[in-house]
């Protein structure tokens, strides 16, 4: 991965998150935290990685991919660096709640030992 790509991947997840904070209708979608993007290298098709405070994981994804359309509309507006604008795919990281897991799985070794 290229270091243009790596600060492009920086750029559109910030991007998105303002998008997602500022002009996003659905109250759900402002719980929304990108985490992460993994960019192609030819940059027509991103999966951008989010957590949510809401419960309902699958709406809230449904609800992201229905409006990768408007988001992409709204970066094409806007002045930067990118020839392409990606495909967006999103998906839930469930990096946190695995985290989480472990954690407790290793709380509960220490307490049996």
């Amino acid at each position: 991965m290229s270091i243009h790509t790596k600060r492009l991947e920086s750029m559109l997840i910030s991007e998105i998150s303002n998008i997602l904070m500022t002009e996003a209708k659905d109250e759900d979608l402002k719980f929304v935290t990108i985490t992460s993007m993994n960019l192609a290298n030819d940059l027509s098709y991103a999966k951008v990685y989010f957590t949510t405070l809401n419960e309902d994981k699958e709406k809230i994804t449904k609800e992201l991919n229905d409006a990768s359309g408007f988001i992409r509309a709204i970066l094409k507006k806007r002045k930067l660096d990118i020839r392409i604008m990606p495909e967006l795919k999103f998906i839930y990281d469930n990096s946190m709640e695995y985290g989480n897991n472990i954690d407790s799985l290793i709380d509960k070794i220490k307490k049996e030992d």
